[in-house]
């Protein structure tokens, strides 16, 4: 009982100055990369997109101040409220979801357009962090035992496919399997989920809509067609080459700034950024993504719960798969499946479901010290 009362009995003050503010550090620099890049994406003017992200990054800081703050034992005792409600907003989606861009993956509340399923990745990290963090490892080795968290991933997966989101849905099948792993699943049993996917794509083809199959079969050959499919992948490469090592300067870059690059400002940002900074300056936005998920691993390793290890390392896992889908999508090595650059592409719920992530992973090292009970008779 004493670590868990000395943890609980932490003064706000005590808390602050547990705080990782390198860690802190790193997500502000990140989101004031976005502002100069959204600055320059605008043609240099702080107006539509530069202006909103600064003062959407700066309450995403408050906000994750707060939630670090915040006795993770909170965040278990609310983990299946949270995945609830995300899973009911999925549904509500299906109900009431505003179209745009031929995909239902928004709701309007008048202020704000909210997207479910970027809620859903970090209310899944909690409620499979609840689920493993009383199983023992006989229970985790059991087919039954994992029938209950393979649903809570596949069914919000299946939802927001049907929107159709294909890179969110990726994401959310990822980061499930990652927690199930950290949890002890073996790995064999991922293998062989994987050679039943294989077996069943065929049919996965068919139920695909027009415009997925023909972004995988542009992802294979976009000079099929290079004006209309092929026409967002083949701008970007001819940026991210022309960009060289050093790059050709803020606001100098031609592809974006003579708009021949299409969503620059959200799901190609990142080619933008290496247009004008070359590789030099998108291996060092990288190199401090890199700082960021890495650190959040740390704080998953050195805490004493088995909640808080699963929490900081699915939030860090779900923060660095945003990084590598979007990166391998504008450079070719997948198809463009819609997923944004965290901190960096303009958008309002992705923002914050980052930020909320990465509040809980930094929570998890401030209350390091903190153990929580497993199974009832634990001694404490």
């Amino acid at each position: 009982m004493r670590g868990e009362l000395a943890d609980a009995q932490l003064a706000l003050p005590d808390k602050l100055a547990r705080v990782s503010w390198a860690y802190v550090a790193a997500i502000v620099l990140l989101g004031a990369v976005g502002y100069a890049m959204l600055y320059s994406a605008a043609g240099g003017s702080h107006e539509p997109w530069a202006w909103r992200h600064a003062v959407r990054l700066a309450f995403g800081v408050l906000v994750m101040l707060f939630v670090a703050l915040v006795d993770p034992r909170l965040w278990h005792r609310f983990a299946y409220l949270a995945y609830g409600g995300a899973f009911a907003a999925l549904v509500g989606v299906e109900i009431v979801g505003s179209l745009a861009k031929g995909a239902q993956r928004w709701i309007d509340l008048g202020f704000v357009q909210l997207q479910p399923s970027e809620l859903m990745k970090v209310a899944l990290v909690l409620a499979l962090a609840r689920y493993f963090h009383g199983a023992t490892p006989p229970q985790v080795g059991r087919p039954l035992f994992l029938l209950p968290p393979i649903a809570m991933i596949a069914a919000p997966a299946l939802l927001v496919l049907k929107q159709p989101d294909l890179g969110t849905a990726v994401m959310l099948l990822a980061s499930g399997a990652v927690v199930l792993f950290l949890a002890g699943v073996r790995w064999w049993k991922f293998a062989l989920v994987g050679g039943g996917a294989a077996a069943a794509l065929p049919l996965i083809w068919g139920r695909l809509h027009a415009y997925q199959r023909e972004r995988v079969l542009t992802f294979l050959d976009p000079d099929q067609d290079p004006l209309g499919a092929g026409y967002h992948i083949i701008q970007s490469k001819i940026a991210l080459g022309s960009g060289g090592f050093w790059g050709k300067g803020f606001l100098e870059g031609t592809q974006a700034q003579l708009s021949f690059l299409p969503e620059k400002h959200t799901d190609f940002v990142f080619t933008m950024l290496a247009e004008e900074q070359g590789l030099a300056g998108g291996l060092a936005v990288l190199a401090l993504y890199l700082v960021v998920f890495l650190m959040g691993l740390v704080f998953a390793l050195r805490t004493r719960s088995q909640f808080g290890r699963l929490v900081a390392a699915g939030a860090s896992v779900t923060f660095f798969l945003y990084v590598v889908i979007n990166v391998a999508m504008v450079t070719g090595l997948i198809p463009v499946v819609g997923v944004p650059l965290p901190l960096v592409s303009y958008g309002g719920t992705a923002m914050m479901t980052v930020m909320v992530g990465c509040g809980l992973a930094l929570g998890i090292d401030v209350h390091r010290d903190l153990y929580m009970r497993r199974h009832p008779d634990d001694d404490l």
